[in-house]
């Protein structure tokens, strides 16, 4: 007789919902925070909008939020509208929040290359708050998964080429060792999402 117990899937309650995608972005937004006082940025639509900011001098908040805008058309077609709108959600709070962080704290001292890898690290736990309640913060992701779709470009190859392309042109607008902590603090980033948001590990 097996007394193996198979627990059973429930899924999120909308309040649920509602708390991780408030405490996933205030996490990544003061991950963002972190990034821009020390000067340093990090991948895809993020690291754009930290390009865009450093150059324009216009706020992160709005840049960011601007630039997602074009993709969630892409992401009703691949993603379905409840992952859109909590997407929408996501991307308008770290928006938000990204500029309310200052009126609120302000850090007198700061080492850069600590607040690079803490801040990537900060952001890695948000996203995965987020990605369990099946919502993101858009930009290339979308984009990268639809071309994926209908070309049969690696979704993963072309986030590294944007990637790629983002620290080129950062190499205009931030020093070479903000560069480098970058580049490593992404890397935390991303290895943090890899080991905590698995397909098929969580029941829900």
């Amino acid at each position: 007789m097996d007394n193996v117990i198979t627990p059973n899937k429930l899924a999120h309650t909308w309040l649920e919902d509602t708390l991780a995608l408030l405490f996933g972005t205030l996490m990544i937004s003061f991950g963002v925070v972190l990034l821009r006082q020390s000067g340093a940025l990090t991948g895809g639509t993020a690291g754009l909008a930290f390009l865009i900011h450093y150059v324009t001098h216009i706020s992160f908040g709005v840049a960011f939020f601007v630039i997602n805008l074009p993709f969630y058309w892409l992401s009703i077609r691949r993603m379905g509208t409840q992952f859109t709108l909590k997407t929408f959600c996501a991307v308008a709070l770290v928006s938000l929040f990204s500029d309310l962080h200052g009126h609120f704290i302000h850090i007198d001292q700061l080492n850069p290359f600590y607040a690079t890898l803490f801040g990537n690290i900060i952001m890695g736990v948000g996203f995965v708050v987020l990605f369990r309640h099946k919502a993101s913060l858009g930009g290339m992701n979308i984009l990268a998964l639809y071309l994926q779709d209908k070309s049969g470009i690696r979704a993963g190859k072309f986030q590294m080429a944007v990637d790629a392309c983002i620290v080129t042109a950062s190499l205009f607008v931030v020093s070479l060792p903000m560069l480098v902590a970058s580049i490593v603090g992404a890397t935390l980033l991303n290895l943090i999402i890899a080991m905590n948001h698995r397909p098929g590990r969580y029941a829900v």
